[in-house]
């Protein structure tokens, strides 16, 4: 009898434990409220990024870059790039002069004015198609108020924005 009731006890544990695990796997497998959708008005599916490679070789960052002279003179290191409200890059900011961040400034110099040549290795620097003298006498770019933009000879286009 004893062995009977053992038997029965072990028999009704294991009915109860399987119809927990199956509740637990059915549980599971229900869309959480996350997943549901709604139907009033029905999710798209959202597309994926696009991906563009671009080989190591072929783009580099510029901000902290060196920049320099035709004629090899030190002009100071890009700190900002400017662009337009379509996102065009229009200038660089430079900060030029002063020695460990004493007596520096910055000025903004047109993109068209940077050449990128060489710039595969952080040691390279970007090439400014103008004098030392020019840059010294730049207006110094100071932020919230208006931008002027240093250019080589004829390449500037005034920045146009609705007011």
């Amino acid at each position: 009898m004893r062995a009977r009731s053992l038997f029965t006890l072990v028999a009704v544990s294991l009915v109860a434990l399987s119809a927990a695990a199956s509740r637990a796997q059915n549980d599971a497998n229900a869309p959480q409220p996350s997943q549901q959708k709604s139907t009033a008005s029905p999710a798209a599916p959202v597309p994926p990024p696009s991906v563009t490679i671009i080989g190591a070789r072929d783009a580099h960052g510029v901000l902290g870059r060196d920049v320099r002279s035709s004629t090899d003179e030190d002009m100071g290191h890009i700190v900002d790039v400017i662009v337009d409200r379509a996102g065009m890059v229009r200038a660089a900011v430079i900060d030029f002069g002063g020695f460990l961040g004493v007596g520096s400034r910055k000025i903004v110099v047109d993109w068209n004015a940077l050449h990128f040549g060489r710039i595969a290795n952080k040691s390279d620097s970007i090439t400014l198609d103008l004098t030392k003298d020019q840059v010294i006498a730049a207006p110094e770019y100071k932020e919230d108020a208006p931008i002027v933009v240093l250019g080589a000879s004829g390449s500037l286009q005034p920045l146009q924005f609705d007011h």
